[in-house]
């Protein structure tokens, strides 16, 4: 595997890095990283990478994507992170955008890429049920055809954004075989539609980002369906393994890492300085090689993905250890800030160092669900294990 960069990437990566200095601008990073209503500032960042033409990273060209290769989206991702700046919300770019142009028909391709590309419709994944979590194919939502509609019944839980959303794609189940996966279909549907009840799921880390989703007798299109019915575990499938492979979080991680080592510099112990800790410093260390390590997978992934390769068994591999890493690093810079790590409360603080201990603490609660969605990392083993193993 060849990891240099090319005369034409370091030049990519000069732009990118302008860039990022130009348009993401301290006030709005300040409001990002501060706020939770993602109505205002992320559709605002998003709206600067739009008129940019850096949206949507992964799109074909003739529906608005860059074109980049594997490499100079690598590169992009990781001046991002340096930059600080955050990731598109992906639900409606990253997620379903890539299951619309990939299966869907021309109509529901022009109807909803445009309006996804400029942010203006938002999006949330209507997967996870009660009792169907890390076992998708036990969902029970059901879609039952009548005349030109379908009529939807039942529940989704963990829906992130729900409040905000447009639009919700969903997992539902059409008809029932013995193997489970072959009665699901993908379907799209209006979040306004009557019958639709959002009920707010307040998280331990003091925020409303997720959410149940109820549907009584809700009636939707038919031409809503994305490709045949009962073949939306195969278009599921492919949603998933991109998801998974982003949840890995590699660029994100390294920015976390040299934020610790430089919140280090500032804190003390008894000995002194945390930076200059032995047994801490060796702490640092372990995560950092396991870290690197992961980064060297990543760009074996990204080589193959330059040959035109999909997503397989090493999405899984990504996300387990892409998410325990950052677990790793969140429990380590809430012990590095100390002290100044318990309060959720940003509002009243007059510090930095305060308001920085909050967002760690946030940080960390969340973050203990990172190995749980998008597939547990109990279940991602049992991937690997039968797509290498064939046990």
């Amino acid at each position: 595997m060849n990891n240099s960069f090319s005369t034409v990437d370091l030049e990519f990566q000069k732009e990118v890095r302008a860039f990022f200095k130009s348009d993401f601008t301290d006030d709005l990073r300040d409001r990002i990283r501060l706020g939770n209503d993602i109505t205002g500032s992320a559709v605002e960042w998003q709206t600067k990478l739009y008129n940019k033409g850096w949206v949507a990273l992964d799109w074909p060209t003739e529906y608005g994507g860059t074109g980049w290769s594997a490499v100079q989206k690598f590169i992009y991702e990781t001046e991002r992170c340096n930059a600080g700046a955050p990731d598109v919300v992906p639900f409606g770019l990253k997620m379903v955008a890539p299951v619309i142009y990939t299966f869907g028909n021309d109509e529901q391709k022009a109807k909803f890429l445009p309006r996804i590309l400029e942010s203006k419709d938002w999006w949330c994944q209507g997967y996870s049920e009660p009792g169907a979590g890390s076992d998708l194919a036990a969902l029970q939502t059901k879609a039952v055809k009548e005349g030109d509609d379908y009529i939807i019944n039942g529940a989704k839980v963990w829906t992130t954004y729900a409040q905000y959303s447009d639009w919700i794609f969903c997992l539902v189940r059409t008809g029932n075989f013995e193997k489970r996966q072959q009665g699901i279909s993908f379907i799209l549907i209006d979040m306004k539609s009557e019958g639709i009840t959002v009920n707010p799921i307040p998280t331990i880390d003091n925020r409303h980002t997720l959410n149940e989703v109820v549907f009584d007798n809700v009636r939707v299109p038919a031409e809503n369906l994305i490709g045949a019915e009962n073949q939306g575990w195969s278009y599921a499938k492919l949603l998933l393994a991109h998801e998974r492979t982003s949840i890995a979080g590699v660029a994100d991680s390294k920015r976390w890492l040299n934020d610790i080592k430089e919140l280090a510099k500032t804190q003390s112990n008894a000995k002194g300085k945390l930076i200059d800790d032995p047994q801490y410093q060796k702490r640092l260390s372990d995560i950092e090689i396991e870290l690197m390590a992961l980064e060297y997978t990543e760009l074996r992934v990204i080589a193959s993905l330059s040959s035109g390769a999909t997503p397989g068994p090493e999405s899984s591999l990504l996300k387990i250890k892409g998410t325990e890493i950052q677990q790793r690093l969140q429990e380590l810079r809430m012990e590095t800030i100390g002290g100044y790590s318990g309060s959720l409360n940003k509002e009243n603080f007059i510090s930095d160092i305060q308001k920085t201990g909050s967002l760690a603490r946030q940080q960390y609660m969340y973050g203990r669900a990172a190995t749980i969605y998008g597939g547990s990392n109990e279940v991602q083993r049992n991937v690997i294990a039968k797509a290498v193993l064939g046990v």
